[in-house]
């Protein structure tokens, strides 16, 4: 199963053409370190114990809803592992993706093969989301601030932002934390592409051995 979902579910960090990455959708997307090192932290007995940097990382993503009001922002399931983070992003309705119309219905002559429309309706993803990390919340140290913010209304803007802010404190620990240049995405398209992400995500601890990221696996 995982890797029939990373062959057909992860995609390369090259834009969708035609997609506006700022419009009302759900999101999957997967970043990894420079080199793959493992500063997040490792996987003992299928769970995930998280560096101080891991913490960071956590601390990093909850926040980001909250630094950007702007742009309607819900966080999904997500999981810091030892040197990726996978996470479901919610871009919802705001000021800068509606059309002229105002509305934020995607016009029909938009919707082609190349550009997968999203099909899940506001009240699925609603009722599908859940934010679940494989650390607790309450042992996140607040002390991290957020240095950085978003210079546009989009995905990347807000990928951008978040691994500057985690590099800034990472550095303060140790100075040849990086992050690989570029990040995967995937549009999330339908309630079973969804489901499958979902899963993939909680369980990912409990395949880590066998997981590609996993330089000793």
């Amino acid at each position: 199963m995982t890797e029939k979902y990373k062959n057909k579910y992860r995609i390369s960090s090259a834009r969708l053409n035609g997609w506006d990455y700022g419009w009302v959708a759900a999101y999957f997307v997967t970043l990894c370190t420079k080199k793959q090192e493992h500063y997040f932290g490792r996987v003992v007995r299928d769970e995930m114990q998280l560096s101080l940097i891991g913490r960071i990382v956590y601390a990093e993503w909850m926040k980001t809803p909250t630094i950007r009001p702007d742009m309607n922002l819900e966080l999904g399931e997500f999981v810091v592992m030892p040197n990726h983070f996978h996470a479901v992003i919610f871009i919802g309705d705001n000021e800068f993706n509606r059309h002229p119309d105002h509305s934020t219905t995607i016009p029909a002559k938009e919707c082609t093969d190349a550009m997968p429309c999203v099909s899940i309706s506001a009240k699925e993803l609603r009722d599908a989301k859940h934010c679940v990390c494989t650390w607790q919340k309450n042992s996140v140290e607040t002390e991290f601030k957020n240095l950085f913010a978003a210079q546009s209304k989009n995905l990347a803007s807000i990928i951008r932002g978040f691994k500057a802010s985690v590099t800034i404190n990472a550095r303060r620990l140790t100075s040849d934390f990086g992050w690989q240049a570029r990040f995967h995405d995937h549009i999330i398209r339908n309630e079973k592409s969804f489901a499958k992400i979902l899963e993939y995500i909680k369980y990912n601890p409990l395949t880590w051995e066998k997981d590609k990221f996993n330089k000793m696996g």
